[in-house]
């Protein structure tokens, strides 16, 4: 896992500096980070509302019971109305029915959709963000890019950085390159527990499931005016 070092940060005006990394995990200067992204407060209430909206957005209704419009069969009435002694009934699939439908069941077409608006998701995700860099969960690369799209090569990089024992494989990272970098996509889907996202991609969701982030230098520049002010 990512060692909690002491990240040395210090606010002038309206930015933030801190460590800049390379692929070797060697300091290779100062980065400055946009002050609105890395010093929003930590808001668990907000971040509890988006995240709880976005999986909600995901989930999809998959339990279904059949009403007496569905069910097969019961299209004839199955006796007269009048003269039988018996009770009024129109069909043998009413619910109060051997193999009729079903009154007040699940259904496919319940929608679980939350909405959030834009402001409470850019601020929920600074927040987050925040609150990683703070923790020293967030390292920043002067590049994340790799000649080829081979995962051994992006495998030994990252467990080299991540200081993770040669017999394990899971390395619990959300990498965030440059929109351009392609070779690292291919790279890194078959990792466990790793997933390379595109900046102007990021969610509440991914920043919590992950422990550690590696943001590429560029990306901070997408990241900025994907969830800027409107």
């Amino acid at each position: 896992m990512l060692e909690k070092e002491e990240h040395w940060l210090k606010l002038e005006k309206n930015n933030m500096k801190t460590d800049l990394y390379n692929l070797k995990n060697e300091k290779v200067g100062v980065v400055d980070l946009p002050d609105e992204i890395f010093s929003e407060k930590w808001r668990p209430v907000l971040v509890k509302q988006v995240l709880d909206s976005q999986l909600s957005n995901k989930r999809k209704p998959i339990a279904h019971a059949k009403t007496r419009a569905e069910v097969r069969g019961g299209g004839r009435k199955p006796w007269r109305q009048k003269g039988t002694g018996r009770a009024r009934h129109g069909s043998i699939r009413s619910p109060i029915w051997v193999g009729g439908g079903k009154a007040h069941g699940p259904s496919k077409e319940k929608k679980y959709e939350k909405k959030i608006n834009k402001k409470m998701k850019r601020i929920a995700l600074f927040s987050v963000l925040s609150k990683k860099l703070k923790e020293g969960e967030i390292k920043i690369f002067d590049s994340l890019k790799i000649e080829e799209p081979k995962t051994k090569m992006i495998f030994s990089s990252l467990k080299n950085i991540l200081n993770v024992p040669k017999n394990k494989k899971k390395l619990d990272v959300l990498i965030v390159p440059e929109i351009e970098n392609k070779n690292i996509f291919k790279a890194a889907r078959n990792l466990v527990k790793t997933k390379v996202l595109d900046p102007s991609s990021l969610n509440v969701y991914d920043l919590l499931n992950y422990k550690n982030i590696f943001i590429e230098k560029n990306a901070i520049e997408v990241i900025q005016k994907t969830f800027k002010k409107s």
